[in-house]
């Protein structure tokens, strides 16, 4: 187990994210918000959904997701169509105006990142990938966890449910 001293600087250090965050934010087109982003990033990534699904994966209030999803769906980045299973409820898709959004928001973080970490060994980004991973494994944030491609840092998905807050 770490000692008490690492743990202080590990909260400095996770405290200090927030400035990647920032960095990535202003990257951001003025009309795609980070919660557009969450919504287009989570039907890029899991398909088509049902908006309590959507809430769930983004592990956020339903209030909050349907605003986020109002807006991409106004600039046409999603498709809300009728639910064959429940009349009541509404599919969630990327459209391919919303396909091309996500692609252009992958392409700009992908770049800061590529830019920023340029002095990085691709062994260094995938420590980190996979401690990063681990870290959030360990904090159980209900989100299926991505297992990376390296042997010496697989980490196992957690299964936990989400709390819907915000």
């Amino acid at each position: 187990m770490a000692e008490h001293a690492q743990y202080e600087e590990l909260v400095r250090q996770l405290s200090a994210v927030g400035a990647v965050k920032r960095d990535l934010g202003r990257i951001l087109p003025s009309d795609c918000p980070a919660g557009s982003v969450a919504v287009l990033t989570a039907l890029g990534r899991h398909g088509e959904m049902r908006m309590s699904k959507l809430a769930e994966l983004l592990d956020v209030d339903m209030s909050v997701t349907s605003r986020n999803v109002a807006h991409a769906a106004a600039r046409g980045w999603i498709d809300r169509l009728p639910d064959p299973a429940d009349r009541r409820s509404r599919i969630l898709r990327l459209s391919p105006a919303g396909e091309d959004r996500l692609d252009d928001l992958t392409r700009r973080t992908t770049h800061l990142l590529a830019e920023r970490l340029s002095d990085w060994t691709d062994d260094e980004v995938g420590q980190l990938i996979g401690l990063m991973t681990r870290l959030r494994a360990s904090f159980g944030d209900g989100r299926p966890v991505p297992v990376p491609p390296y042997p010496a840092l697989v980490v196992a998905e957690t299964t936990r449910t989400p709390a819907h807050s915000q």
